[in-house]
């Protein structure tokens, strides 16, 4: 790489920084509602509280609530037995999808995607990723949604400067058969991956989220010291590589995909066959009722 290539990567860089100073953080009654969300000593009632400052907030909740618990002789009308019935991964799930709904639902032309494609994809990698922990029992599922919902907000970011060096990168995932990610990397500096990471960072969330979203195309290299987080971090990137596979936001960094076998093993899949039968159908159901989905 010449002299002047290493100036304009670094400038690139310089710039991606700066833009990631221009996505907000959660506004303030979100980060203490999700601040009391994670003390197992807060009550129903103190959630509720900071719940109410958002009216869709708690319409969904609600909603979810009576859905959840459909049968019973009465609807619940009360903020915090809602709470209480859901629990508070439930809750802090729909804060957050909430939160990064604005974020996302929007067109990156860098990545060839239209409006709604990227939220699109991260919904059902969450819904799918949610089916896989539930069904492996090797996370918790409410855990596994958001690292999903999650794992591509670095494209956000990303988008433009793709957009400037994509003729660069798509040579060089042509020519030199390498993923996008790594393309984008040596083009840019950074991969959408790292720059959503460093989001999670800024967003304070916890270091799951972080490695989750760091290495969702490079599952085998998360490190023994961090193993805790490998089970979430398998079951988002095998969720991921699905929807890639079956075109569900598919945009331009699907080229030179690659897919692990490593990840299905960790999370205990003997039979690969029914296992990707069964996650391409539950992915396809969740795509045709994604507005309903979309709505909670």
């Amino acid at each position: 790489m010449s002299v002047g290539q290493e100036r304009s990567k670094e400038l690139i860089k310089t710039r991606i920084l700066s833009k990631m100073k221009e996505i907000k953080s959660f506004p303030q009654f979100v980060v203490e509602t999700l601040r009391k969300l994670n003390d197992p000593t807060s009550s129903a009632t103190e959630v509720a509280l900071s719940l109410s400052y958002d009216e869709g907030l708690v319409v969904r909740t609600l909603k979810l609530a009576n859905s959840a618990a459909y049968g019973m002789p009465r609807n619940i009308t009360d903020i915090s037995e809602a709470i209480a019935l859901l629990g508070y991964r439930t809750i802090s799930n729909i804060v957050l999808t909430a939160s990064v709904y604005s974020v996302m639902d929007k067109g990156l032309g860098g990545y060839a995607l239209d409006r709604g494609e990227l939220w699109r994809h991260s919904l059902t990698v969450a819904y799918l990723a949610r089916h896989i922990a539930e069904s492996t029992a090797k996370a918790e599922p409410e855990a596994a949604y958001l690292g999903g919902l999650m794992h591509d907000i670095g494209k956000v970011i990303l988008s433009d400067y793709v957009r400037f060096g994509y003729g660069i990168i798509v040579k060089m995932v042509e020519e030199e058969q390498v993923p996008f990610i790594e393309a984008e990397t040596k083009v840019l500096g950074f991969d959408h991956a790292a720059v959503g990471a460093l989001l999670m960072e800024k967003w304070e969330l916890p270091q799951m989220y972080y490695y989750s979203t760091l290495f969702h195309h490079r599952p085998n290299d998360l490190g023994e010291s961090l193993s805790e987080y490998q089970p979430v971090l398998d079951i988002v990137s095998t969720a991921n590589s699905v929807c890639l596979m079956m075109g569900v936001g598919l945009g331009a960094d699907g080229l030179q995909n690659v897919t692990y076998m490593e990840p299905l093993e960790r999370i205990g899949v003997v039979d690969y066959d029914a296992f990707m039968s069964d996650l391409v159908d539950f992915a396809s159901m969740t795509e045709s009722e994604m507005p309903d989905l979309k709505e909670i």
